[in-house]
């Protein structure tokens, strides 16, 4: 049986190599499993040797001690793989496959499922609506910053790439098709974006840059992004975004002065919920992304809300802002009859028509969001330069299969 290595959340500002379980057709005990979880038999899986598994945002959160994750959980909910081994249940996957595993976990079969509602699937997670690999609070199902992982509901869930060869070119890009760029996508969806658009995007980490990049293939006029790490903004202007600075105030004024108008049609949050005010040295203030693409989006138009906000950040400011509670100007939002969606994005609903944008070259994701691959062992050293503001969109490779 081989070994595994994995990627750990070790406590805030902490990840170490631990080695873990071979993965099997069962979800065992361990750390953030929910007990209704053990046991739990899934012969509908794939075990798959990992091909590349990214760092998300999302991750930091939980590596900052910004949520209720507990010590030793294993990280990682981006996964590329090779199938190496199927479960009995299994019928159209097969060994050698190489597959995107989307980021949300669902079971094909529920109601919300049926609708394509995957990223709240009502099966997979004892304790809630919707799951994901390696996340605190999603049903337990072991990350996949690992050499191998056990991918449930595997006819369902995996998107197979049709030519083995072509893929393993391409992976860089392909990579991002379990989160980043569904999630960036669906962003500009929800917010309407369309031939023509005016787009603010808040957030140049790589899920806004990834957002920006969706804006310009649905043929968005003008994509503005706003941030206050110059070297993010330079990395959204390298593939021609608008950029605006927001060390210097609000997004209003800024926006002004490039489209002659202090707003737009549509506008996405790729921040969340550890958003700061405005302005140079400006503190944390939760509500503020939110508060502001709310009074910069024209009435009638609709906001994309994509960046995470949880229920549990002991991190927080209040004791309000600790479960969640924020100080919305939801009168403005009513006032001018915004639309406003929320939530995990359901990678099903996108991830097949962006694979193919990127195999027919239509798209090249990666180098818009700067993914740079990575050995596993070096991921606490991109953990930290990532939490350091990096513009980098990091790839681990644990086994081999991305070229240097």
């Amino acid at each position: 049986m081989p070994g595994n290595k994995a990627v750990a959340y070790k406590g805030p500002g902490k990840v170490a190599i631990v080695d873990i379980d071979y993965p099997t057709f069962e979800l065992k005990d361990g750390p953030g499993v929910d007990p209704a979880n053990i046991g739990r038999k899934v012969p509908h899986g794939v075990i798959l040797k990992t091909v590349a598994t990214n760092i998300c945002g999302s991750d930091q959160h939980m590596v900052r001690g910004r949520t209720t994750a507990p010590v030793d959980l294993v990280l990682g909910h981006e996964i590329t793989g090779e199938v190496v081994e199927v479960g009995s249940d299994v019928e159209f996957i097969k060994v050698g496959d190489l597959v995107s595993v989307p980021f949300n976990i669902s079971c094909g079969r529920c109601r919300n499922c049926k609708e394509r509602k995957t990223g709240i699937c009502l099966n997979v997670n004892p304790a809630g609506y919707g799951s994901a690999f390696g996340y605190v609070d999603m049903g337990g199902w072991v990350g996949g910053q690992a050499e191998y992982v056990l991918a449930p509901y595997a006819d369902w869930n995996l998107l197979k790439f049709p030519d083995k060869d072509q893929a393993l070119e391409k992976i860089m890009d392909l990579t991002m098709l379990s989160d980043i760029f569904p999630t960036g996508f669906h962003g500009c969806v929800s917010a309407g974006v369309t031939v023509g658009s005016t787009v603010y995007i808040a957030g140049a980490g790589p899920v806004g840059l990834a957002a920006a990049t969706s804006a310009q293939l649905l043929g968005a006029s003008a994509v503005i992004v706003g941030d206050m790490n110059e070297k993010r903004l330079a990395q959204a202007r390298s593939f021609g975004c608008e950029t605006i600075d927001l060390t210097k105030g609000g997004p209003g004024e800024q926006i002004e002065q490039i489209l002659g108008s202090p707003t737009v049609d549509c506008a996405v949050d790729a921040v969340g919920f550890e958003a700061k005010g405005h302005g140079a040295g400006a503190a944390e203030a939760p509500a503020t992304v939110l508060n502001s693409i709310m009074d910069i989006t024209n009435a009638g138009g609709s906001l994309g809300i994509i960046g995470l906000y949880v229920t549990g950040d002991p991190g927080a400011a209040d004791e309000a802002a600790k479960k969640g509670s924020l100080s919305l100007s939801l009168g403005t939002g009513w006032a001018k009859s915004l639309a406003f969606t929320t939530g995990q994005c359901p990678v099903m609903k996108y991830h097949r028509g962006l694979m193919n944008a990127i195999l027919r070259d239509k798209v090249h994701i990666s180098d818009n969001v700067n993914g740079q691959a990575i050995p596993l062992e070096e991921a606490p050293n991109g953990y930290a330069d990532f939490d350091s503001g990096a513009s980098v969109k990091y790839v681990l490779n644990p086994n081999g299969y991305i070229a240097a």
